[in-house]
């Protein structure tokens, strides 16, 4: 609320007047907002689970599932190379990234619980629509009504969470999300494993079950309170106060609420926020925040990962149900990873995160080209040690990912916008994270397709270009106050240069 920022020295003389206790009002509506990230990581999980189900292939994919069968004829990275199959995957992002721009206005102007309403019901529709589905153009629109509830709930939950949170505790409120997110994934991935059982039919429960996060999110949402951000935006100050008590569990809120009506001030007089953005003295938040972290958490490759897993898992030799099960295993190892970012993130630091899980990211993609170069293709059956080798390095990358880029690619660019840039900035957040995630979706199969194991080549080598880009550009911003973070700039060696020739300029 006042976890937005404060960017006048007054309001940094009143933060260490601020009180509050964590009551169960708080935790209920943390828990509800959060539960959005359970949409995202649920399709995560489920679609790739489905893709590589015999039946649901036979049905609407018939060529591949054929060339499926075929280990000797062509080369196994090629099985399931198919651009309607991935556009199936994809489109669900690309629908994301449009109504991003559309969920940004209604988060403004209707409130961040309007948004999340908004998304759930997108996202009911859709998962019907694919249960039921005849043929493909029902799958893609089903697809494009998921991806229209993501984008809603990945622009209003962080946000939403960010508001709500009190200041001491923001960084793991905020990963609530990326938690919720993997949980999704691991409930997914057993959901499927069971479903695969389930002859002609159980895709078809595996996708309309995604009704059930929905459900909880809409009927949670309903009971929701507004941020008090949001109703003083819209000028329900007494209403705003009264949340604000409520969820701080103390009628002591003065200093709070003073800076959050200062700050909605503030917000207000900025009239282009996106134009703001691109001013020089915002150039490292632009760069960083931005555009950098949120496309290069895609390049990581873990999303190709967890689209395919079952897919890769299958064209490596394990079976249909062996295949799922790896991906449980590996959906559990994010759930994990999650929990310990969330215990130590603001002990050690973003930047040591980053650059240790990078060095480690970059060693098994490495492990797993030379052992798919050596050992994989042309119909080869992998030895059981092998298989049993590559499920263990992408268990420790998926944890490698989970401790870092996972979480951190959203809670990062949360901290570094000051007030006045900030609904633009997460705006822009939101939709490079969508495209590059529906422009993996779409490449990735062709890519393992033709250049096989060296794809994995490739993201080894975007991990380590990623990590630097860390390394040189971003500062710790751990228990640096948001209102503060602005400071860290002038004092970088190479950004100094930038934003201080800014603040001469607008000296003169």
């Amino acid at each position: 609320m006042a976890g937005s920022a404060f960017e006048d020295t007054e309001a940094a003389k009143r933060a260490h007047l601020y009180e509050h206790k964590i009551t169960g009002y708080f935790i209920f509506s943390c828990i509800v907002a959060a539960s959005g990230g359970a949409l995202f990581g649920y399709d995560l999980g489920v679609s790739g689970g489905v893709t590589s189900m015999d039946d649901f292939l036979k049905r609407f994919f018939p060529k591949v599932y054929r060339r499926k069968q075929e280990h000797l004829k062509e080369t196994d990275y090629c099985k399931y190379d198919n651009q309607i199959l991935t556009l199936f995957t994809s489109s669900l992002y690309f629908a994301g990234l449009i109504s991003t721009f559309a969920a940004s206005h209604v988060t403004r102007k209707k409130g961040r619980k309007a948004s999340i309403l908004v998304g759930s019901i997108s996202f009911f529709l859709g998962a019907v629509l694919n249960a039921s589905a005849v043929n493909i153009a029902m799958l893609i629109i089903g697809r494009i009504l998921l991806g229209v509830g993501i984008g809603f709930g990945n622009q209003a939950v962080p946000l939403y969470l960010s508001e709500m949170s009190p200041a001491k505790i923001r960084g793991a409120v905020n990963q609530l999300f990326q938690l919720s997110t993997c949980l999704g994934i691991l409930v997914a991935n057993f959901i499927n494993y069971e479903t695969d059982k389930l002859h002609p039919w159980g895709w078809r429960l595996s996708l309309g079950l995604a009704v059930v996060p929905a459900t909880i999110m809409f009927l949670g949402g309903l009971a929701l309170p507004e941020t008090p951000n949001s109703l003083v935006e819209q000028g329900k100050f007494d209403e705003a106060r009264k949340i604000l008590e409520k969820v701080r569990g103390t009628s002591k809120v003065d200093a709070e609420f003073a800076d959050l009506v200062d700050a909605s001030k503030a917000a207000q007089a900025i009239k282009h926020p996106f134009r703001n953005l691109l001013k020089r003295k915002n150039r490292p938040q632009l760069i960083i925040g931005a555009v950098g972290i949120p496309a290069f958490q895609q390049l990581t490759g873990m999303n190709s990962i967890l689209f395919y897993a079952p897919v890769i898992f299958q064209s490596l030799g394990f079976g249909s149900n062996a295949s799922l099960y790896s991906s449980l295993i590996t959906s559990g190892a994010l759930v994990l990873a999650s929990l310990i970012s969330m215990a130590f993130v603001d002990r050690w630091g973003r930047r040591k995160f980053f650059l240790e899980a990078g060095s480690e990211m970059i060693c098994y993609m490495v492990a797993l080209a030379i052992t798919l170069a050596l050992e994989f293709g042309e119909g080869k059956t992998l030895p059981k040690g092998t298989s049993y080798f590559l499920v263990i390095i992408i268990f420790l990358f998926v944890l490698a990912y989970g401790r870092s880029w996972g979480p951190l690619g959203w809670l990062v660019p949360s901290e570094l916008f000051p007030l006045e840039t900030r609904s633009a900035g997460q705006s822009m957040v939101v939709c490079i994270n969508l495209f590059f995630t529906a422009l993996i979706a779409q490449c990735f199969l062709v890519s393992l397709c033709h250049l096989r194991y060296g794809i994995f080549l490739v993201f080894a080598g975007l991990i380590f270009i990623m990590s630097c880009f860390i390394y040189f550009l971003l500062p710790e911003t751990k228990q640096v106050p948001i209102e503060e973070v602005s400071y860290l700039w002038a004092k970088h060696p190479i950004w100094k240069h930038i934003v201080r020739d800014e603040q001469r300029t607008e000296g003169k």
